[in-house]
């Protein structure tokens, strides 16, 4: 046997595992030497277009003929990403501050898509208590009324929060990864879904979209759901998306600062290039992990460490997953209730209807269920919790890993970081 950390809520979790099991993991890309100076470096030479200071300058002298002053809008993820805006944000803002900005004229926009907002004490350890004190901070509704219609793609009304639309100087940041419906994050998600009314939300991630075999990872080109999401951000782009690469430490590895979609297809390449690896022919057992927090802080974000599992677990085999889930599924919301209500898998997965909220995760679960079971390892979930959607509750990730070899054969791939590798089967 050999020991294998897995990405398992704040402290990780170490497992044995048989010594010919397959560990696939990112290539290990360094943290930059001076990660603040990179930030301000991608922000002085964009891959295409204008600096941060040329952007705001020109804010600035449209402004001015009003008689007024430049209104900037920042959108940063939230709580669901592992997004080091402590680390993005403080330079960025300090650039604004530089080039005559006012605090109370940059607006944080927190780009929460359709999940919760986050509380006082998560903001704080999200973007840190100076920032919260400084700047003004507007955590997104989906369903609130805060919205306006920018124009339409394929015919439905697009609605972005009226605090992005209306600013003079438009910024997005984002954490770049594997997505697995999306082809990556970052980029134009900032505000579509980031920063979308709920029925524009539904349409990005409609049944039929995600039924498409082009909705899947590392697709932008032809991918329904991205399509849709670049089509609606176009309609009111911001001046500058900032996109960034992080390793397995948390650390900054690349920065990228351009107009969309330039900066975000540079930072893609570069992640792409990093967290593709071979595995080989598909496996009986795969063990997977949601990459820890805050990725894995509930059973609705995991989906996506079973979908990583699911490109290499064979017909019949088994995914064991380990996500901690600390808030739950989470109870009372919508993907609870499609849970309860799906009688059985296909039920779940069903790619027809109408659009309605959370929908889309349960689709791809009951995807991942049409192939293998799923075991799931988790503190933060009761046993009846885990049944109720429709997978198999373990009291710990080794016993769970033999019983299903005995039941299902000896070929292993451990995924240690789940979603944030892409493994790559040969069939």
């Amino acid at each position: 046997m050999k020991e294998v950390t897995l990405a398992y809520g704040r402290s990780g979790l170490t497992v044995g595992v048989p010594d010919d099991a397959r560990v696939v993991v990112p290539r290990d890309v360094p943290g930059l030497p001076d990660q603040g100076q990179a930030v301000i470096d991608a922000l002085g030479a964009p891959v295409e277009g204008p600096s941060l200071a040329e952007h705001y300058a020109a804010a600035a002298r449209r402004a001015a003929r009003t008689g007024g002053r430049p209104r900037v809008a920042v959108v940063f993820p939230d709580v669901t990403r592992p997004m080091p805006n402590r680390t993005v944000l403080p330079p960025l803002l300090a650039e604004l501050e530089a080039r005559g900005a006012r605090p109370s004229e940059i607006e944080l926009l927190c780009a929460t898509g359709s999940h919760r907002a986050a509380s006082h004490d998560e903001l704080v350890e999200l973007v840190g208590g100076d920032i919260v004190a400084r700047f003004p901070l507007h955590q997104h509704q989906a369903d609130g009324d805060g919205h306006v219609e920018v124009g339409r793609v394929d015919g439905v009304p697009v609605r972005i929060d009226r605090r992005y639309v209306d600013a003079d100087l438009r910024i997005l940041t984002g954490f770049v990864e594997p997505h697995f419906f999306a082809g990556f994050s970052g980029g134009p998600k900032g505000a579509c879904p980031g920063l979308a009314s709920l029925d524009t939300i539904l349409e990005a991630h409609s049944p039929r979209r995600i039924a498409d075999r082009r909705a899947t990872w590392l697709v932008t080109e032809g991918n329904p759901v991205h399509d849709f999401v670049r089509a609606a951000v176009d309609l009111v782009p911001p001046a500058l998306s900032l996109d960034v690469a992080i390793n397995a430490g948390g650390e900054l590895t690349a920065v990228f600062a351009g107009p969309l979609p330039a900066g975000h297809a540079a930072a893609c390449r570069f992640v792409e290039d990093a967290v593709v690896q071979p595995a080989g022919d598909p496996y009986d057992v795969v063990v997977s992990t949601n990459g820890g927090y805050p990725l894995d802080r509930n059973l609705y974000q995991a989906v996506k460490g079973m979908a990583a599992a699911e490109r290499v677990v064979r017909p019949g085999g088994t995914i064991v997953m380990a996500a901690a889930c600390a808030d739950g599924t989470p109870g009372g919301g919508a993907f609870a209730r499609l849970l309860a209500a799906a009688a059985d898998v296909d039920a779940l997965h069903g790619d027809a209807g109408e659009p309605e909220p959370d929908r889309w995760q349960a689709q791809v679960l009951g995807r991942v269920l049409r192939r293998a079971a799923v075991w799931l390892y988790s503190d933060g979930l009761s046993d009846a919790e885990v049944r109720g959607a429709h997978l198999r509750p373990v009291a710990d990730v080794a016993g769970a890993l033999s019983e299903a070899l005995a039941a299902s054969g000896g070929r292993v791939c451990v995924l240690p970081y789940g979603p944030l590798t892409v493994a790559s089967s040969s069939t």
